[in-house]
Formats: structure tokens, sequence, C-alpha cells
């Protein structure tokens, strides 16, 4: 049965369901949209073609609003154009990880009115060093720079952060719609061990440095939210499907499951799952519920 869906077809439903989820719910003009990848390994071992998937999830409801293959003779690079080309591009802020830092993905997400915050590491060195360069200068001479930072403590951690922000580029920063480039310097401690790290990157938006420090830690929702959930609750990593169309299709599935139990107010996604499981006139119910409200 699966494997007779159009997998494509399928994933424009929930797309379209998904926006309107957000169109109708959010209350933040500005919504935080992740994009990342994700290997169906369990299928990748079979021997399949298309076995990694590109997602774009929104932070503020942990729903996926698209996901499209990315072929095995290709890159999440190029993907990331026709998953852009599929996305309602409107008051978006996408955030990403060094991989899409690329210049034509800048240039298509301004083009469609919206903004990004990437990050910038040795696969763009020039960018880097023109970035910290700029830092260093306002650091040292100017007063432009603005920092905010957060310590977060818990579980026998503590984690610092830092970001500091400046929007004078002073000429040094090419690259399409670029206003700001900041600096993050993270810290976390356990068991008096610390491990230290700096990042750069830089953004097309004009806000102040506190928001951008939270655009970035929320880019991890896509991992903690989505990813990671299919992995331990829906046990995705271990499936042994060989086609690749049929676990695109379990895929777009697992992220309805998951988009309609976080709509449901409930976090604790394996715990959602067994109540339904018990209670399948909820699932039901929750279904028909979302179907008139959207």
């Amino acid at each position: 049965i699966l494997k007779t869906l159009d997998k494509l077809a399928l994933q424009a439903k929930l797309s379209q369901w998904s926006e309107q989820v957000l169109s109708v719910s959010s209350k933040n003009l500005l919504e935080g949209i992740d994009l990342d990848g994700k290997t169906l390994r369990g299928t990748k071992k079979q021997g399949a073609d298309d076995y990694h998937l590109l997602s774009a999830l929104s932070q503020s409801f942990g729903i996926t609003l698209e996901q499209i293959a990315v072929s095995s003779k290709t890159n999440e690079i190029t993907a990331v154009e026709q998953l852009l080309e599929n996305l309602v591009l409107q008051g978006r802020i996408f955030t990403m990880d060094a991989l899409l830092t690329q210049r034509k993905v800048a240039e298509k997400i301004t083009q469609g009115g919206d903004d990004y915050l990437m990050i910038a590491k040795d696969n763009q060195v020039t960018l880097k060093e023109d970035i910290e360069t700029v830092l260093t200068g306002e650091l040292q001479f100017g007063k432009s720079a603005e920092s905010f930072e957060t310590v977060d403590k818990g579980h026998g951690r503590m984690e610092y952060r830092k970001i500091t922000v400046t929007g004078q580029l002073l000429g040094y920063i090419n690259w399409p719609g670029a206003k700001q480039v900041f600096q993050i310097e993270r810290a976390v401690t356990r068991k008096g061990k610390t491990i230290s790290e700096k990042v750069y990157g830089l953004t097309s938006l004009t806000v102040n440095a506190e928001r951008l420090l939270s655009l970035s830690r929320g880019h991890w929702a896509i991992e903690n939210k989505s990813h990671w959930v299919r992995d331990v609750t829906f046990d995705e990593d271990r499936s042994q499907v060989r086609d690749s169309g049929i676990a695109q299709v379990m895929a777009t599935f697992r992220n309805i499951s998951i988009g309609l139990i976080r709509l449901s107010g409930r976090e604790r996604i394996a715990e959602a799952c067994r109540y339904f499981a018990a209670n399948p006139a909820q699932a039901l119910a929750l279904l028909r519920l979302r179907a008139k409200t959207t």
C-alpha cells in the first residue's frame, strides 16, 4: 500500500496542512525556520537511493513544514533551492548549519523577502576570516558592537553563551543581504572540565543581540524536536525499508504524528504515543479537531 502512494503528493498535503496551522496559530511575525538534513541509516544500509532527507521545521511549534529527498547523486546545497521553492516565503527567518552557508542560498532567501542566519566555518574560510576581522576591529577600536550573554545550569553542567554583534561591516563583507555579523562564545563546564569554542556567523536581520542568540539556539530544535524523536521514539534509524520511496512516506507519517501530538499540547512524545495507542478514539478525535481548525 505504501509503495503505491505518491510520496510527493503526500508531502505536499502535509506541507499545506503545516502552513495552515502556522498561519492560524503563529503570533510571531518573524518565525524561525530550521533547515537541516537527516540520513535514514537503516535504509542506507539496504543500498537504497535517496536515503537522505532535507527538512524545514518551525522553531515555535516543532512541526515539519517541508521535507524533500536529497538524491545520492547530489547534496543538500542543490536540494535546498527546491525546498525553498516549496515553502511559503513570508515573514520567515531561516537558520542552518555551515554546510548551507552559500551565496546562492542567501540570494534565494532574500529575493523571497525573507531573512537568514548563517554560520561561517571552514567551508567558507574567507568569509569566516572577514567576519573575525570586522569583529576584532570593532572590539578594539569601536563601541558599536553589542553583546548579550546567558548562563544555564542543570543536570550537573553549566553552559555559558555570549554573542557579540555589529552592523559596521566596513566594506569587508560582500555577501547577499548581509546586515550584521556576530561571534558566539560557548563554554560548557561538567565535572570540573570546561570545553570552549567560538562560532562566527552573519545575518540579513537588524535585530538585537538577544534575539540573534535566541534564533541561533533555536536552530537545535530540528535536532531535539524532530530528528531525535524520530530516532529514539519511532526507531527510524533501525528501519530496514529497502525502498527509499516507502522510507520517505514513513518519515512523512512520523512528521505528521509528531506535529499532531505537539499541537495537542503534549511535549512528551513517547508518553503521548502510548496514550493514543491505548485510546485510538482520542487519536481520531485529534485528527478531526485539527482538520476543522485548519
